[in-house]
């Protein structure tokens, strides 16, 4: 796997666990399991930028989200 997909995997990751941190502040319980996948989505994140050559420019990261939904997608 290549570092443009571990930062799209990790930012989907740390996209779809906001819900639940928001969730589990709403309801005044700890975001046990957000605060994991939160982690655990920047952590991939981290990896692709130091991975990539160059790290990744903020208005490059578009391109790369299409690029790897063009290469695993039909």
């Amino acid at each position: 796997m290549d570092a443009d997909l571990y930062l799209v995997i990790g930012l989907v990751i740390a996209a779809l666990s906001v819900p639940s941190i928001l969730s589990a502040f709403s309801d005044k319980r700890a975001p046990r399991a957000s605060a994991i996948t939160i982690l655990i989505g920047g952590g991939l994140i981290l990896f692709a930028v130091q991975s990539h050559p160059g790290g990744y420019a903020l208005a490059e990261i578009p391109d790369v989200l299409v690029r790897v939904a063009a290469r695993f997608l039909p």
